[in-house]
């Protein structure tokens, strides 16, 4: 199927032979690659890959798993905070929503101290609705965050519920 499909794009690598009467494509796939090859993100994937194998996929499993851990037990007891989804085993990402406050508020608040998270519906609409929710505020924790920084997240949102 893939031979008799014809290319989308136009553009270097995917052309075998070329005249003023015919273009020959190259077989598949390379007849769907248009143009030169993203060179860059290939290398800097591998040396991506490098990375994480010094440091070891489990110890950054364990670092994130108790990183999480940790995230949890300190902004769980903020007055308001509504943690949602909870279970032992899952990423380290922590998702919640603070009462008398839109998600998006929260996320500026955080962002005007330089806390990076995501607000609003993360095009999950049916599983917040199952949550009774339509939105809520995500920190996403990775192996390079700290508790110091987590910290820094639950004072904003610490501060945040005072105020109302």
């Amino acid at each position: 199927i893939l031979d008799d499909m014809p290319p989308w794009q136009g553009g270097g690598n995917m052309i075998a032979d070329v005249t003023f009467e015919r273009t020959v494509f190259q077989p598949p796939p390379n007849r769907f690659e248009a143009g030169t090859g993203n060179i860059a993100d290939a290398v800097g994937l591998g040396a991506a890959l490098d990375y994480v194998s010094r440091v070891g996929i489990e110890n950054i499993a364990r670092y994130e798993h108790d990183l999480l851990a940790y995230a949890t037990s300190v902004l769980a007891p903020v007055p308001g905070v509504r943690l949602v989804g909870t279970a032992r085993d899952k990423a380290s990402v922590l998702s919640f929503v603070l009462k008398g406050y839109e998600t998006e508020e929260v996320g500026q608040a955080l962002n005007e101290e330089g806390i990076a998270v995501r607000s609003g519906h993360h095009c999950a609409q049916p599983i917040l609705r199952r949550f009774g929710l339509e939105a809520t505020v995500r920190p996403s924790l990775a192996f390079y965050n700290t508790c110091d920084e987590v910290d820094a997240l639950v004072r904003v949102v610490r501060r945040l519920a005072t105020r109302r």
